[in-house]
């Protein structure tokens, strides 16, 4: 019986470089959650802001006054989820699902979300100055009383 040698052993592990998200971490600014089950979660007022949220389910969660500055939230899935007055300010929300998602009064200035769907989301008195929006689907999305992607306009 041949022994492979321990450095043969390590060289086939993950590189310790590439660490993984760590899920049961305390929300925080900065926090990695990426490809993460936040469903459900209450989350109302946290501080998330510059954390790593790509392809994290936030399903149902309660996000309302929530900072997402400058996260990272590409192909999030925000559904159903109570976004009220939550900051997305300089996000990355491109190819994000905020199907039914509430997010009244919810600050998106200088956001991506391109090819984000908001499929019957209510963005009613949002501010999407600035934000990036190629290719978003806003079908029977609620856009009253929110400022347009130009500062000026109130749909």
């Amino acid at each position: 019986m041949r022994f492979i040698p321990i450095l043969a052993i390590l060289a086939m592990l993950p590189s310790a470089g590439v660490l993984a998200a760590d899920c049961n971490q305390p929300a925080a600014p900065g926090i990695d959650w990426q490809r993460c089950y936040m469903d459900g979660r209450d989350l109302s007022r946290h501080d998330l802001s510059g954390g790593r949220l790509r392809e994290t389910s936030f399903q149902r969660a309660k996000l309302a006054g929530a900072v997402l500055v400058k996260v990272d939230g590409y192909r999030a899935r925000f559904i159903s989820a109570d976004m009220t007055g939550a900051r997305l300010d300089e996000g990355v929300f491109s190819d994000a699902d905020f199907t039914k998602a509430d997010l009244d009064g919810a600050f998106l200035v200088g956001a991506d979300i391109r090819r984000a769907r908001f499929y019957h989301a209510s963005l009613r008195g949002a501010d999407l100055t600035g934000a990036r929006m190629q290719g978003a689907d806003l079908l029977n999305a609620d856009l009253s009383g929110a400022r347009w992607t130009d500062g000026k306009r109130i749909c």
